[in-house]
C-alpha cells in the first residue's frame, strides 16, 4: 500500500469528476534508489495511486484487469512537484468491473494518464 506513506490524499472534490488532492512524500525510501539525488515517481507507483484512490473512494478492494491506455508524459519529481492533482472517472463497466479514466498533473504539466478496468474483489 502506498496510502498515506508515498502518497497522502488530502482532499477530494465530487463532481462529473472527482478531483483528488495529493500530497507525495519526497521523503519515500523508493526515492533511495529511484533516484539518488534525483528523485522520479515510478510508473508503476503512479498506476498504484490510481487503484488506491478508487479503493479509497469506493470502499472495494480491486485488482487491475487492464491497462489500455497508460502514458507517462512528464517526470514527477517529488521535491519540485509535492501538490498534485488525479482527475478521476469511475464508471460501472459491468458486473463487477470498474472502468477508470484518469491523469496526474499540477497545473499545466500533465505527468500520467490512465484508462483502464478494474475487478472488485469480494
Amino acid at each position: 500500500m502506498l496510502l498515506n506513506d508515498f502518497f497522502k490524499i488530502k482532499n477530494i472534490k465530487n463532481g462529473e469528476k472527482y478531483i483528488v488532492s495529493i500530497e507525495m512524500n519526497a521523503e519515500h525510501k523508493i526515492y533511495g534508489g529511484h533516484f539518488p539525488g534525483n528523485p522520479v515517481a515510478p510508473g508503476v507507483c503512479l498506476t498504484q495511486m490510481v487503484k488506491e484512490t478508487i479503493e479509497h473512494i469506493t470502499g472495494q478492494h480491486l485488482t487491475m484487469t487492464t491497462g489500455d491506455n497508460i502514458k507517462f508524459t512528464a517526470v514527477l519529481n517529488p521535491d519540485l512537484n509535492k501538490n498534485i492533482t488525479m482527475t478521476l472517472s469511475i464508471k460501472n463497466k459491468e458486473e463487477g468491473l470498474l472502468y477508470a479514466d484518469s491523469s496526474i498533473s499540477e497545473g499545466e504539466m500533465k505527468f500520467f494518464s490512465f484508462k483502464g478496468t478494474f475487478k472488485i474483489n469480494k
